[in-house]
Protein backbone atom coordinates (compact mmCIF):
# COMPACT_ATOMS: atom_id res chain seq x y z
CA UNK A 1 0.00 0.00 0.00
CA UNK A 2 1.95 3.01 -1.05
CA UNK A 3 1.28 6.17 1.03
CA UNK A 4 0.95 9.60 -1.18
CA UNK A 5 2.02 12.88 0.47
CA UNK A 6 -1.39 15.71 0.77
CA UNK A 7 -0.98 18.67 -1.17
CA UNK A 8 -2.51 21.71 -0.32
CA UNK A 9 -3.02 25.12 -1.52
CA UNK A 10 -3.05 28.09 0.76
CA UNK A 11 -6.50 28.53 2.30
CA UNK A 12 -7.51 32.78 1.51
CA UNK A 13 -10.72 33.23 3.67
CA UNK A 14 -13.37 30.79 3.62
CA UNK A 15 -12.37 29.10 0.43
CA UNK A 16 -10.18 26.68 -0.24
CA UNK A 17 -8.24 27.48 -3.96
CA UNK A 18 -6.68 23.96 -5.39
CA UNK A 19 -6.13 20.54 -4.08
CA UNK A 20 -4.14 17.61 -5.40
CA UNK A 21 -5.97 14.98 -6.96
CA UNK A 22 -5.83 11.66 -4.35
CA UNK A 23 -5.24 8.35 -5.89
CA UNK A 24 -6.61 5.42 -3.88
CA UNK A 25 -5.58 2.52 -4.43
CA UNK A 26 -8.04 -0.26 -3.95
CA UNK A 27 -7.25 -2.28 -0.53
CA UNK A 28 -7.05 -5.68 -0.09
CA UNK A 29 -9.20 -7.60 1.92
CA UNK A 30 -8.00 -9.66 5.01
CA UNK A 31 -9.14 -13.08 2.67
CA UNK A 32 -7.30 -11.67 -0.01
CA UNK A 33 -4.30 -10.96 1.87
CA UNK A 34 -4.01 -14.25 3.02
CA UNK A 35 -4.90 -15.98 0.12
CA UNK A 36 -1.69 -14.42 -0.98
CA UNK A 37 0.32 -14.95 1.66
CA UNK A 38 -1.06 -18.93 1.53
CA UNK A 39 0.27 -18.87 -2.36
CA UNK A 40 3.29 -16.98 -1.94
CA UNK A 41 4.32 -20.15 0.77
CA UNK A 42 3.16 -23.02 -1.53
CA UNK A 43 5.35 -21.32 -4.07
CA UNK A 44 8.27 -21.68 -2.16
CA UNK A 45 7.84 -25.21 -1.26
CA UNK A 46 7.49 -25.73 -5.01
CA UNK A 47 10.30 -24.18 -5.80
CA UNK A 48 12.37 -25.98 -3.28
CA UNK A 49 10.67 -29.76 -4.40
CA UNK A 50 12.03 -28.66 -7.80
CA UNK A 51 15.55 -27.46 -6.75
CA UNK A 52 15.87 -31.10 -5.25
CA UNK A 53 14.63 -32.93 -7.99
CA UNK A 54 16.90 -30.93 -10.46
CA UNK A 55 19.39 -31.82 -7.76
CA UNK A 56 18.95 -35.27 -8.14
CA UNK A 57 18.51 -35.57 -11.84
CA UNK A 58 22.24 -33.76 -12.01
CA UNK A 59 20.96 -30.52 -13.76
CA UNK A 60 21.98 -28.46 -10.38
CA UNK A 61 25.11 -28.43 -9.78
CA UNK A 62 25.58 -26.42 -7.02
CA UNK A 63 23.99 -27.69 -3.47
CA UNK A 64 24.10 -24.29 -1.95
CA UNK A 65 21.29 -23.26 -4.37
CA UNK A 66 18.91 -26.01 -3.24
CA UNK A 67 19.59 -25.37 0.42
CA UNK A 68 18.46 -21.86 -0.10
CA UNK A 69 15.37 -22.78 -1.25
CA UNK A 70 14.80 -25.38 0.90
CA UNK A 71 15.29 -23.08 4.22
CA UNK A 72 12.88 -20.35 2.14
CA UNK A 73 10.04 -22.95 2.33
CA UNK A 74 10.95 -23.92 5.81
CA UNK A 75 11.10 -20.64 6.95
CA UNK A 76 8.01 -19.65 5.16
CA UNK A 77 6.17 -22.70 6.80
CA UNK A 78 6.97 -21.89 10.30
CA UNK A 79 6.25 -18.20 10.09
CA UNK A 80 2.45 -19.68 8.55
CA UNK A 81 2.36 -21.86 11.79
CA UNK A 82 2.99 -19.45 13.86
CA UNK A 83 0.87 -16.86 12.57
CA UNK A 84 -1.85 -19.52 12.41
CA UNK A 85 -1.35 -20.09 16.13
CA UNK A 86 -2.04 -16.67 17.33
CA UNK A 87 -5.52 -16.53 15.03
CA UNK A 88 -6.29 -19.39 16.50
CA UNK A 89 -5.26 -18.14 19.81
CA UNK A 90 -7.04 -14.93 19.56
CA UNK A 91 -10.03 -16.37 18.60
CA UNK A 92 -10.18 -18.47 21.71
CA UNK A 93 -9.45 -15.76 23.71
CA UNK A 94 -12.47 -13.74 21.90
CA UNK A 95 -14.64 -17.19 22.72
CA UNK A 96 -13.73 -16.98 26.27
CA UNK A 97 -15.44 -13.19 26.51
CA UNK A 98 -18.22 -12.93 28.93
CA UNK A 99 -20.81 -10.61 27.30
Amino acid sequence: MRIEALKLAPITGDKLIETSNIIKQPEKTFGEFLSEALSNVNQLQNDAKQASLNLAAGRIQDISEVTIAAEKATVALQLTMQVRNKVVDAYQEVMRMQV
